[in-house]
């Protein structure tokens, strides 16, 4: 039978009218649960779940975990279920989840800011070799990811990291996630503003709170007064970077709305100058905007982004305003341009209390529990007690006595940590991928722990900053496109016509005040055999083809697609 036809407007109306209704936003009246994650969520709050863990799952294993909890509130936890080993990449999008679930699970630690005394970081190893089959990666927002975790080992888990000081609360699930922070905040001898008090009373007010722990989705968060901009303000919910005012002094530019994945989006400045005492206030307006307007009836839409879309800033700051903070906030300026190239303190710098810190690379993010405990026992020996993690899966011991900084050096070399890495070591990121996650599609660590070394090998005079971003799947956790080189984990099809394991390519992608998503060449895909031969030859034609200081990125955006491919 056809369809009656409609008018145009009455047609457009009834997508208004369903839109509207549809779109679940609290401040509008719509609490009705509109998908299943509302649904469970609206049901019991997810931190309701650690007494159950705690005196029924631990006690009675795997298969006594409600699927409500398994694959849902136990996250607020900062437990997901890992990857069932032996199944392919080709069948991520068609098992249900309980044929992908294994019956361990990732654990994540929270790290805010980066910060972690060397007493907390050799605990961490100690879970690690304990629990974790050694496993314990540094992930690109300061955590620590263990894998292989059984349920029942999970209370004295948490007993062991809070007695230290760390937590696992809101790690993961629709939160506020882990805030990021400058790893060199109060030591750097060129900080602008120290945001350290803000990041403590955030998580003071914030975090474990229930009146916000039922977000749309996931709310990222960054705060750092560093003039490196090493924190990704440009890809997070929320971030406050450092910028002095003319006329009030050293305080923080406000970022809304950034965000990756499959729809990714560079945060937009509000224009406000946000003095440090105000921060925990300003960051509980904006997240109470995402909790009561955000849009909840499409997870593929229920980000701060497609909110501040819609809204514009303008829109966006006048409801902060006048809604959550009811003051004016004072117009600021911009950040500056970032002065150096690298954004990771990797290296040797002064502390402006005379000491140093001093930053190094493990390769992708990819160490181990023992590892951690070395570099705990390192660090103490060289006369330091605090250690920091990075946005850029890296390492930091800070305090470092001038006359132990070479011994530091060859001692954190002696465990394959460098501090004077290639650009390919420093620069190459890695998410978890196949070996462990559920949505991967193809192996990412192995790979980039491979390309590292191949393109040290093959290209050993390569000198230019470059960052090479690899994903196991479209969901950017490794930030793929605002990579130099970004590679979103794929299957391809080889030379034989065999479906394999490979990359679709981002070229020119990029953070910092000049911050833009990479290029994608029409049909460029690489597969993981072909990888090393690939960047060979386009390194090769942008040493060719680059002017005076030109960056790789700014070579990608003008470069002929020929010479891309």
């Amino acid at each position: 039978m056809a369809a009656t036809p409609q008018s145009p407007d009455a047609a457009s109306a009834r997508r208004k009218a369903s839109r509207h209704r549809g779109e679940g936003q609290w401040a509008a009246g719509h609490f009705t649960p509109l998908n299943g994650n509302e649904q469970f969520k609206k049901d019991d709050d997810g931190l309701n779940v650690r007494t159950r863990i705690e005196t029924i799952y631990s006690k009675r294993g795997f298969q006594s975990i409600d699927p409500n909890d398994l694959r849902g509130r136990m996250r607020w936890w900062g437990l997901y279920t890992q990857r069932k080993p032996g199944i392919d990449g080709g069948k991520t999008a068609i098992l249900e989840p309980e044929e992908l679930d294994d019956e361990y699970f990732m654990l994540r630690v929270r790290i805010d800011g980066g910060r972690l005394t060397t007493a907390q970081l050799r605990v961490i190893g100690e879970i690690s070799q304990e629990f974790a089959r050694g496993t314990a990666d540094l992930t690109d927002r300061q955590n620590v990811q263990y894998h292989w975790i059984r349920i029942e080992d999970v209370p004295e888990i948490w007993n062991r990291l809070e007695a230290v000081g760390l937590s696992t609360t809101e790690a993961c699930g629709d939160t506020p996630r882990v805030i990021l922070g400058s790893p060199v905040a109060g030591i750097a001898e060129d900080e602008i503003i120290d945001g350290t008090p803000a990041v403590d009373e955030i998580q003071r007010r914030i975090i474990g709170d229930k009146a916000f722990s039922n977000l749309p989705r996931k709310f990222k968060s960054a705060i750092s007064g560093s003039p490196l901009l090493d924190v990704a303000h440009e890809i997070n919910d929320i971030a406050f970077v450092g910028v002095v005012h003319p006329e009030h002094g050293p305080g923080f530019d406000l970022w809304v709305g950034g965000g990756l994945s499959t729809n990714p989006k560079i945060g937009q400045r509000l224009g406000a100058w946000v003095p440090l005492d105000e921060v925990p206030d300003v960051y509980e307006g904006v997240i109470s905007i995402f909790r009561d307007y955000g849009y909840r009836r499409l997870r593929t839409r229920a980000r701060l982004k497609f909110l501040l879309a819609d809204w514009g800033t303008e829109k966006f700051r006048q409801i902060l305003e006048d809604e959550y903070l009811k003051r004016k906030l004072v117009d600021g300026p911009a950040p500056d341009q970032p002065v150096a190239r690298w954004r990771d303190h990797v290296g040797v710098h002064r502390q402006k209390d005379g000491l140093f810190y001093v930053g190094f690379a493990p390769r992708v993010g990819r160490v181990d529990g023992t590892t951690l405990t070395k570099i705990a026992e390192v660090a103490e020996a060289h006369g330091s007690g605090r250690v920091r993690t990075t946005a850029e899966q890296k390492m930091i011991v800070l305090d470092v006595p001038q006359d132990q900084v070479d011994s530091l050096v060859a001692g954190l070399e002696a465990l394959d940590l460098s501090v004077r890495p290639s650009p390919f070591r420093r620069g190459t990121m890695a998410c978890t991928g196949i070996e462990y996650c559920k949505l991967a599609i193809v192996e990412t660590k192995a790979r980039g722990a491979a390309l590292i070394d191949e393109l040290e090998r093959r290209i050993p005079e390569f000198e230019e900053p470059l960052t090479i971003n690899i994903n196991g799947c479209p969901n950017a956790c490794a930030r793929i496109q605002v990579a130099d080189i970004g590679l979103k984990g794929q299957l391809v099809l080889n030379d034989q016509g065999e479906q394999v394991e490979g990359y679709q390519v981002h070229l020119g992608g990029a953070l910092g005040l000049e911050a833009g998503f990479g290029r994608k060449v029409r049909g460029l895909k690489v597969t993981s055999d072909e990888l090393p031969d690939y960047i060979e030859r386009v390194l090769g034609r942008f040493q060719e083809e680059r002017e005076d200081g030109e960056r790789f990125a700014a070579w990608a955006s003008r470069a002929s697609e020929e010479a891309l491919s």
